[in-house]
């Protein structure tokens, strides 16, 4: 019974503690913020969530229809190849786009003199607003004999390519300009983490007689690893959802070649009118997505770690 009373009396005393602080003046100060943010931030998921049990056009009233839009997502004859493309590019971005940032940092890393023109070169493709560089590049992909890369295939007997027309060309050529826009930033994102490497590792990895390619192996890639992994599930969850070039270069052509997860979510909303339906396929990548992180978290947890 004592210690009960004593409990008590600590517990009033902590609390006219917090108050007299300074607490209930702070939660009052930052509910407003709060709210803002949940506003905001959470406020369009949840509202996603319930547009997804719908049939609504945004123009009449809404009807509640249940689990029918996830019924129909999964049953339209398109999700398997939406799906298929989307892992297709998923896959090459991740084998031939990936290294190329890292690539890029420890060479610039390696230059002394003239490292800040090759960084600021390689940051120029960010720079370049994307609609502007995917019309860039779709005249480089001219299909005749005169565009720029069909033209430096002729300098070596190489036929011209129908590139953007050629189902079987036309996904590696969007994942090509793909790697191009987005290395540079993320170039300069593991340059930021090669200025946390020591620079004994590299003096001692020196005396032992190593060269550049074993200081990158020993070195340097494992001691941002950590940066790496985060940097490849980034990567991960934006590939999935890659929209802009295969909307800009081939609206998802040829043959439904390049038809992506996310451009089947806008042929649903602005083409056939069904935001329900929309929003029911973007609640199921949502899904995947956030199960890929987990996933993703537990494999690598070791790896980032040790």
């Amino acid at each position: 019974m004592a210690l009960s009373i004593r409990s008590d009396a600590q517990s009033r005393r902590g609390l006219l503690t917090w108050y007299r602080s300074g607490g209930l003046s702070a939660i009052l100060f930052a509910l407003p913020l709060v709210l803002i943010f949940l506003y905001f931030s959470w406020g369009p998921i949840v509202r996603g969530l319930v547009l997804s049990f719908q049939k609504n056009n945004l123009v009449t009233t809404p009807e509640w229809v249940g689990w029918s839009n996830f019924t129909y997502v999964l049953t339209d004859p398109q999700l398997p190849q939406a799906t298929l493309n989307t892992l297709y590019f998923a896959a090459l971005a991740l084998v031939f786009g990936f290294p190329v940032p890292l690539f890029l940092a420890v060479f610039i890393s390696e230059l002394r003199s003239t490292g800040w023109l090759y960084n600021v070169l390689s940051y120029l493709p960010a720079v370049v607003p994307p609609v502007a560089a995917i019309l860039l590049w779709k005249f480089f992909y001219d299909p005749s004999g005169t565009g720029v890369f069909n033209t430096i295939l002729g300098w070596f007997g190489i036929d011209p390519l129908s590139w953007l027309n050629s189902p079987n060309l036309a996904m590696p050529a969007i994942v090509l300009e793909a790697t191009w826009a987005g290395a540079g930033a993320t170039a300069i994102i593991y340059l930021a983490a090669l200025t946390g490497v020591r620079t004994e590792l590299y003096e001692a990895a020196e005396l032992d007689g190593a060269g550049i390619w074993s200081r990158v192996w020993h070195v340097t890639l494992p001691q941002i690893r950590g940066i790496i992994l985060i940097m490849m599930l980034l990567q991960l969850i934006g590939t999935f959802q890659v929209f802009t070039e295969p909307f800009l270069f081939t609206g998802g052509g040829p043959d439904n070649a390049t038809t992506t997860i996310l451009l089947l979510i806008y042929r649903y909303a602005f083409i056939n009118g069904d935001f329900g339906a929309a929003t029911a396929l973007s609640v199921l990548l949502a899904g995947v997505l956030c199960v890929l992180s987990v996933v993703y978290h537990f494999l690598t947890r070791r790896w980032s770690t040790t």
